[in-house]
């Protein structure tokens, strides 16, 4: 009986297994290989699956020539790979790790291979898989080690020496300049790894979202004194013991939306009792005309009714303002106040110490933001970043539902006076003779490019700069207006006092790629190599180009060239012959996609994204659109998004994170577009009502999940100002939380994932960030983009930290909202405080 099994010309059953797998295998590569070839793709893969073949029948028979037809296949897999992508790690994980244990099962099984040539004795397969072991082994390790993608070389240069002492987080970015640097010191690179949990407070918003159409907790808390002011989904607002958490007032505005629920951050005010140089001046004109009214009526009614004298007319002094016309009132109550919107389109201002409206706030504490903005249906216009209050006024933008038709409400960005909620003025990109309310009848100019993130502003130029979006609907633009196209996607400065417009910057022609400019402005001033600086703004984009322009002129500091692009839009449309690239900075996450760049964790998920790729059309940065399905990439996650970047203003280094997620974009027919759900604004189908097409959207991704293009997915970047370079650059994130098919691997594999929020950088050279898909926050080291510190918590996060230190006890905190992470189903309500052990 052994002997006849010994003569079976037919492998064991376990043998069986590793031949069904390369049965499945090879057959989907010469399937797949073959489309490909046709696509004008690669010729690797459909011999190499015919060989896969070949060597499964081979082994089925156990004859030892399938296995040498395998070490052929893996020979030349190894050559075409370091040929097509050469030592980069990830690249060849996708290439080589499934044949590498595809051989390593051979090499189990081949002295089972009895026929068809010369054995392969047990030692020399036992040799051969410790070989295959030593180097998958090693290839793990690897996969775990968080290697830069740019190492550091030097460091870093102190070039600013008035740096501030720690003082109160008043804006969303610190300070009204958007730099996110934090001037605290007690956390150290060295200790930092001592940090602990000072506190946690539970606010019970749970940002629950069932349709999945945009409850997200991106709330960064801003410090005053010894408050935390923290708002939820819902805008509930909390203020908190900075130094235990305890809850010492809330507040809730009772607010509602159909789609967003978001509050990225609140604002503060402290009132002097005195209205703002601009409601001032609207007052005085106000009583002018009064005056020259009542002179008028005066003098109509002294030649009507008095005697005249050798044609003499009295004259009428206008009477003068009173005192109190210009001033607002003096209550004691809301000398310090906590500014608010809300998702359902409301300003709302609060005293800070009690929570109480201010009630000489507007009417009765609120300001009702759709006055002026003609039909508003609910969710479809309402603010998702925090007021910036400057110089008095309070500057407020609003976000206008993406993609969803044309006509929707206006983009128009206004000036209140922070002490009375009075308007006190209107920028109107459509009708700048509108400065304050439309005329009785009116509405402001409908679909116009909107501001939804969050300016910065210039106290001492009396400057806000306003980073803008573009004419809805995003992907179709035929029906756009000139003053659309001229503010499209630009970043644009307005007089503080009157919204007036200085000058604007635009970083998109015509625009229909979704490429709003996202981020809060940064301006820092920059050595100008003559001892003095030049007053700049750094503005990040989703292109990943970085704009560096003078913020009193708008003129760049850097350079800008304007580069050819691809054309043929839509019939109905057309696309801009060139667009700006700021070639005086480092572009980040931008390089050409190519089939050779498509990526899977195995070969067959890397062979559907190249044929999947070859199906698409691209042409590089900036393919339009059209009713073929086209690439996009950057997608309009960015490259840089809102979250914004941080200045660690000694050292000029600029940090940011940054996405590297294509989108799969195509125009669908106006009766297959009606069908539209209005919450598709990003992703899905969007029915651009009001053009000739809808848009369908789609991250580019593998069967698995997984981003079609090679890793990183997202990296944190340094960059040195003062040289324009690279200083280091690091994948961020890791699978731990959500890897292929959204599995919660627990892997801590640095493979660099989509990031959201921003980071702070401190005085002791520390960069703070939590906005990754897994459940952790991390610290950096500002001169090597090490990480040095990290703590899971308790759900995702997509907010920016908030740091400060407390000036009743003097410990530096840093605070972060625990909400949950886009991708994930694990939400909380926590906001979270850690600090050196006491």
């Amino acid at each position: 009986m052994s002997e006849n099994k010994a003569g079976s010309s037919w492998a064991p059953w376990p043998v069986w297994l590793i031949v069904v797998l390369m049965v499945i295998g090879g057959g989907y590569l010469l399937y797949g290989g073959i489309q490909l070839i046709f696509l004008g793709g690669s010729w690797y893969f459909a011999p190499t699956g015919a060989a896969l073949l070949l060597s499964a029948y081979l082994v089925a028979r156990r004859n030892v020539q399938g296995l040498y037809i395998f070490l052929v296949v893996f020979a030349v897999s190894i050559a075409w790979s370091l040929w097509e992508v050469g030592v980069q790690f990830w690249p060849l994980v996708s290439r080589l790790v499934a044949p590498a244990v595809l051989g390593l099962l051979l090499f189990l099984a081949a002295p089972a291979l009895t026929r068809g040539g010369r054995r392969i004795s047990r030692g020399t397969s036992l040799a051969a898989v410790a070989v295959l072991l030593v180097g998958l082994g090693a290839t793990g390790y690897r996969a775990f080690q968080p290697v830069p993608y740019v190492a550091a070389t030097s460091e870093p240069e102190v070039i600013a020496q008035n740096v501030d002492a720690p003082s109160d987080w008043q804006h969303y970015g610190r300070t009204g300049h958007g730099t996110r640097y934090a001037p605290d010191t007690q956390i150290t690179t060295d200790n930092v790894k001592d940090l602990q949990v000072a506190w946690t407070y539970r606010h019970g918003d749970v940002p629950l979202d069932p349709r999945g159409v945009g409850a997200n907790d991106q709330n960064t808390p801003i410090q005053i004194g010894d408050t935390v002011y923290a708002c939820t989904v819902r805008n509930v607002v909390h203020a908190l013991d900075a130094d235990t958490g305890d809850e010492r007032w809330s507040f809730d505005p009772k607010a509602e939306s159909p789609l967003w629920q978001r509050c990225r951050s609140v604002s503060y005010f402290e009132s002097t009792g005195q209205i703002s140089a601009g409601l001032q001046t609207i007052r005085a004109q106000e009583v002018a005309a009064e005056a020259a009214r009542q002179a008028q009526d005066a003098a109509e009614a002294s030649e009507e009714n008095a005697d005249v004298e050798d044609g003499a007319a009295e004259t009428v002094d206008a009477p003068a303002a009173p005192a109190e016309e210009v001033q607002a009132s003096s209550e004691a109550i809301c000398q310090r106040r906590i500014v608010m919107t809300t998702i359902d389109a409301r300003l709302i201002s609060l005293d800070a110490d009690t929570g109480a409206v201010c009630t000489q706030f507007g009417d009765n504490g609120t300001v009702d933001l759709k006055i002026g903005m003609g039909e508003v249906r609910p969710g479809f216009y309402f603010q998702t970043s925090a007021p910036t209050v400057a110089n008095g006024i309070i500057v407020i933008g609003g976000w206008v539902v993406d993609n969803v038709a044309v006509g929707l409400p206006s983009g128009v960005v206004r000036g209140f006076d922070a002490e009375t909620g009075e308007l006190v003025w209107a920028w109107d990109l459509g009708n700048p003779d509108i400065t304050r309310f439309p005329p009785e009848g009116e509405t402001y100019t409908r679909g116009t490019p909107n501001v939804w993130s969050t300016p910065a502003f210039d106290a001492e130029l009396g400057l806000v700069y306003l980073p803008t979006g573009n004419a809805t609907p995003d992907f179709f633009g035929g029906h756009r207006r000139d003053f659309d196209e001229e503010y499209t996607s630009a970043v644009v400065a307005l007089d503080i006092q009157t919204g007036r417009e200085r000058w604007h910057f635009r970083t998109v022609n015509h625009d229909l790629w979704d490429y709003d400019v996202p981020s809060q402005p940064a301006l820092y001033d920059l050595p100008d190599g003559s001892g003095g600086s030049q007053a700049a703004l750094i503005q990040t984009t989703k292109r990943g180009q970085i704009f560096v322009l003078d913020r009193a002129t708008g003129e760049p500091i850097f350079d800008v060239e304007e580069k050819a692009v691809p054309q043929g839009a839509a019939e109905g449309d057309w696309t801009a012959p060139t667009q700006p690239y700021s070639v005086g900075m480092p572009a980040i996450g931008v390089d050409l996609l190519t089939e050779a760049r498509m990526w899977g964790a195995t070969p067959f998920d890397q062979l559907y994204c190249r044929i999947e790729f070859r199906k698409l059309r691209y042409d590089g940065d900036f393919t339009p659109p059209g009713l073929d399905a086209s690439l996009q990439w950057p997608g309009f996650f960015g490259g840089m998004n809102w979250g914004s970047s941080s200045i660690h203003e000694p050292t000029g280094y600029l940090v940011f994170n940054d996405t590297r997620s294509p989108h799969r974009i195509q125009l669908v027919p106006r009766e297959i577009a009606d069908n539209a759900d209005a919450a598709s604004s990003h992703e899905g189908l969007s029915g651009q009502l009001g053009t000739p097409y809808g848009a369908a959207k789609v991250t580019f991704m593998s069967p698995l999940g997984v981003p079609c293009q090679e890793p990183p997915y997202g990296t944190m970047t340094a960059i040195d100002l003062k040289t324009q370079k690279i200083a280091w650059q690091v994948p961020l994130g890791t699978v731990e939380d959500n890897g292929p098919l959204g599995i919660k691997m627990g892997l801590s594999m640095p493979i660099g994932m989509p990031t959201v929020g921003g980071p702070v950088t401190t005085a002791s050279g520390l960069v703070f960030y939590s906005g990754t898909l897994d459940q952790n926050i991390r610290a950096f080291d500002l001169a090597t983009g090490k990480e040095v510190w990290k703590h899971r918590l308790p759900a995702g996060t997509q907010v920016t930290p908030l740091v400060y230190t407390s000036p009743k006890t003097g410990r530096q905190y840093v605070v972060v909202s625990a909400g949950g992470s886009r991708a994930s189903d694990v939400r909380g309500d926590y906001i979270i405080a850690f600090a050196l052990p006491q």
